[in-house]
């Protein structure tokens, strides 16, 4: 597939540019993956060019699997590098940690118009880095949050685990639990030991257009579908302008990706993959497979619409 790279360097995010082969007006930055340019986020560019629209996929750094005090400016410049190439409209997607960075950017610039969270949470962690540390695959940064604006961290939950109790917790549930990564001890108890302060929430109304908030009940990575009906909560107390559609399932695990992007993704045994990453998808698979089939269905709908609309 043709595209354009973009350096930090040069263009000031890191990213690649994919356009629609039937040509479009509306482009999606797509963070998915854990670099623009591999399987992941060309899948996810196959399945959104085939409902129309350019993808411009972005990540922190070339195979960086972290994210801690990421620019948010770097969004910023990205959305304004596509409305002067063409594209009228400008949406964001994101899944797990960015699924929040989504909603967070989505608050910060009103010229996105469609935004699509896929398992997010409702506030701003502590900021965390992957690798190998003291055999730790995964370990938070002292004073550093997901997100920074103009050099600046965004208030953020710190976790109440530090390096390298954090990685033993999620070593141990995962283990115990028997999932991929299990990690929801790990926010859970965060949350009881620092009860989130009113900045660290992200300003869900501050949004325009289109905001659709997927997940399910058996994510083993966070409690997503507490964090999504506080969001709903929160939109339903507060004067806002997008109009929220919400999609929190019983069953589905922290892969709440439309059936057709899973398949694009891993073309021979998506469903075998996800039973082996999580025991809820093990127990039900049926159950897993068409709420993936319906976000399928739904969010073909949401990106119709929304390229429609005047």
């Amino acid at each position: 597939m043709k595209h354009q790279h973009f350096d930090v360097e040069t263009a000031g995010f890191y990213g690649a540019y994919w356009a629609c082969a039937g040509g479009s007006d509306c482009a999606v930055i797509a963070m998915i993956g854990d670099d623009p340019e591999d399987r992941l986020a060309r899948s996810a560019v196959k399945w959104l060019c085939g409902r129309g629209v350019n993808v411009l996929t972005m990540s922190p750094a070339k195979k960086d699997y972290g994210h801690h005090n990421y620019p948010l400016e770097r969004v910023e410049t990205a959305v304004s590098w596509l409305k002067a190439n063409g594209n009228h409209k400008t949406g964001i997607a994101g899944a797990s940690t960015t699924g929040t960075l989504a909603l967070t950017a989505a608050a910060m610039f009103p010229d996105v118009t469609l935004t699509i969270a896929m398992t997010p949470s409702d506030f701003v962690w502590q900021g965390f880095m992957q690798g190998k540390r003291d055999g730790c695959k995964e370990w938070p940064v002292e004073g550093e949050s997901l997100f920074s604006y103009r050099g600046k961290p965004l208030p953020y939950m710190p976790f109440c685990y530090q390096h390298p109790d954090y990685w033993h917790c999620v070593a141990a549930e995962s283990k115990r639990t028997g999932d991929m990564v299990n990690s929801r001890k790990l926010f859970d108890d965060s949350e009881v030991m620092h009860p989130i302060e009113p900045e660290e929430y992200i300003p869900v109304e501050n949004i325009r257009g289109k905001l659709l908030l997927i997940g399910a009940e058996d994510d083993a990575l966070w409690d997503t579908a507490k964090y999504i009906r506080r969001m709903e909560k929160r939109l339903a107390e507060k004067p806002h302008e997008c109009e929220i559609e919400t999609m929190v399932y019983a069953h589905g695990t922290h892969f709440v990706f439309p059936e057709g992007m899973l398949k694009i993704m891993l073309p021979v045994g998506s469903g075998l993959f996800v039973k082996l990453a999580f025991q809820a998808a093990k127990k039900y698979s049926k159950e897993c497979s068409q709420t993936r089939k319906d976000i399928e269905k739904r969010m073909n709908r949401t990106l119709a619409e929304w390229k429609g609309a005047k």
